[in-house]
């Protein structure tokens, strides 16, 4: 096993630099870089991308030479200051190079317009990404396992026949609308205001009790999970109900029950370690779907302010420090995640061995 990890670990390398050179070079063909966008503030054009699209009489001036979009105003050693302090004055691949050098030694750099490192940005943000993800797939874990085995063992019945109605509603509703219509009904849209509308924590969350605290997160956080976890948990569901159904028609269940086992020893002891082995290899992706994806959305509704705002507050101000500081930091989190799943495929199936197997 140590030497299928190790083999595994070496590959994150060249996977992680394929990573960053695809999304490095395809910044480089996107306008609207950081230093047009200091450019169209100070000319007073608000954003770059009006300027960029606005009727096509605005063009580079000076293309051929390094111009910018309205840089007609400015003097052009203000413009080249702007360039070597962004570092732009380099080629893209030294640029790359010292980007990639920087970052192995852990060196994400400063955000171009907040003046925070990236990393002091990042653990701003992630407590609320943290939490809407780990919580989010708690929950669906919880929920599904049981009641997708409850499914299974009583397949076709009308217990299975109108979870599997509500789980395909649930599945159907996308999470912003849901999230919304929470808001409306519970968060004091129109009905109850049973639930705060924004934030982590309340105002006073510093002079509560050690008890207050804990009742106020989840207070806070309980209308915003509830939103991120209701896709993962219908999916998560009907994989666990599949994959026990699967198991179940093998013969060594019906071997073991004509020993004389009851059903629970059957479904616990025999069916429960091999059918488990696929909902486990979801769990990846499943926390990584929710951590990352509907973050953004979920996080706008409620107005917390987690990575996935960071992220996409990022892209459109071109701020490439955060970009791609973030991006090579979730990309190695998500590639020693996939490492994780093995460890614990292995761990619920002692009988499975990676090393007898090609990376």
């Amino acid at each position: 096993m140590g030497a299928y990890i190790l083999r595994r670990l070496l590959l994150i390398i060249p996977t992680l630099f394929g990573i960053m050179v695809i999304n490095f070079t395809l910044t480089q063909f996107v306008p609207g870089g950081p230093i047009e966008q200091i450019i169209a503030n100070l000319e007073g054009q608000g954003d770059v991308f009006e300027s960029i699209s606005g009727g096509g009489s605005e063009t580079f001036e000076g293309q051929g030479d390094g111009g910018y979009v309205g840089a007609r105003g400015l003097p052009q050693e203000f413009i080249d200051e702007l360039e070597k302090e962004f570092g732009f004055d380099k080629p893209a691949h030294v640029r790359f190079g010292q980007m990639i050098w920087n970052y192995i030694r852990f060196d994400f750099g400063e955000s171009y317009f907040r003046s925070i490192s990236v990393i002091d940005l990042v653990a701003e943000k992630m407590p609320v990404s943290i939490t809407l993800g780990l919580w989010s797939t708690v929950i669906a874990y919880l929920i599904s396992i049981p009641l997708g085995i409850r499914k299974a063992v009583s397949d076709g019945s009308s217990f299975d026949t109108w979870t599997s109605a509500l789980i395909i509603v649930a599945y159907a509703i996308p999470g912003f609308l849901f999230a919304i219509m929470l808001l409306v009904l519970f968060a004091g849209g129109s009905y109850f205001q049973w639930f705060p509308l924004r934030g982590l924590t309340s105002d006073n969350f510093d002079q509560l009790s050690a008890g207050g605290k804990v009742l106020d997160y989840f207070w806070h956080i309980f209308l915003p999970v509830l939103a991120s976890s209701i896709s993962g948990f219908a999916t998560l569901t009907l994989l666990t109900k599949n994959s026990f159904l699967d198991e179940i028609k093998k013969q060594y269940v019906i071997t073991a029950k004509a020993k004389g086992l009851s059903e629970k020893q059957v479904l616990y002891g025999h069916v429960f370690r091999n059918a488990m082995l696929i909902v486990i290899a979801g769990f990846p992706s499943l926390f990584i779907g929710i951590f990352f994806g509907s973050s953004l959305i979920i996080e706008t509704i409620f107005s917390l302010d987690g990575l996935g705002r960071l992220g996409f507050e990022a892209a459109v101000a071109r701020d490439y420090p955060v970009i791609f500081g973030t991006l090579f930091a979730f990309g190695l989190v998500g590639l020693l995640v996939g490492i994780l799943s093995d460890l614990m495929y292995v761990f619920v199936d002692p009988r499975i061995d990676f090393e007898k197997r090609e990376v």
